[in-house]
């Protein structure tokens, strides 16, 4: 089934884009989630005299983009955590907590679900975390994890203050995050807003 996309969706296509999709995924999901709507030629039509704004959209969303790589890429952020009698942390540190750090040490503001951290985080030391921003485009972040007590690194000083982790029981597991996910795509960089506003306008006719 030929579907028009009202949003980006990871790995398929950008907004505007014309793609295939089996039909259950476009009517149990797509459709009813305004990520897309079906390629009707009146809508075909409607999505051709509305490209340029389209375009524009994209446009203002690769610049922030870039903006936002600027202020994370090649960063450093640190999180003091309780260590056990082996180096271990207790628990381990989760991409809220970076989440937490970035906005606390940077003045800058992620989504905690844009943060892969490969795997948990359960050791002293630095671990490159990456963001994703809009697209492929990825920023490369540092976490510089100390022990409560210890003096933290020169990179840690200059963004002070660091954030302080909640101490978790050593066998617990963060919990999934709410929000609706797929195991094939994710929806990123879109508002509710205006996708509904472009499915309005490409559902007129």
């Amino acid at each position: 089934m030929k579907v028009i996309l009202l949003q980006e969706l990871k790995g398929r296509g950008a907004e505007g884009d014309v793609i295939d999709v089996a039909r259950g995924f476009a009517v149990n999901y797509l459709l009813p989630r305004k990520v897309a709507i079906e390629a009707t030629s009146g809508n075909l039509k409607q999505l051709e005299a509305r490209m340029h704004n389209v375009r524009k959209r994209d446009a203002a969303h690769l610049a922030a983009a870039g903006d936002l790589v600027g202020a994370l890429d090649g960063r450093s952020v640190g999180i003091r955590a309780k260590v056990g009698d082996e180096g271990r942390l207790y628990g381990s540190i989760t991409a809220q907590m970076v989440e937490d750090a970035i906005r606390e040490q940077l003045g800058v503001e992620v989504d905690r679900r844009k943060i892969e951290t490969h795997g948990h985080i359960k050791e002293l030391g630095e671990h490159v975390v990456d963001i994703s921003i809009y697209r492929d485009i990825k920023a490369h972040l540092t976490v510089s994890v100390v022990a409560e007590g210890a003096a933290p690194a020169a990179a840690v000083v200059e963004v002070a203050p660091v954030v302080e982790a909640p101490v978790e029981a050593a066998d617990e597991v963060a919990e999934p995050d709410d929000a609706a996910v797929l195991d094939e795509v994710e929806i990123i960089a879109a508002t509710g807003d205006a996708a509904e506003a472009l499915a309005e306008e490409l559902s007129e006719e």
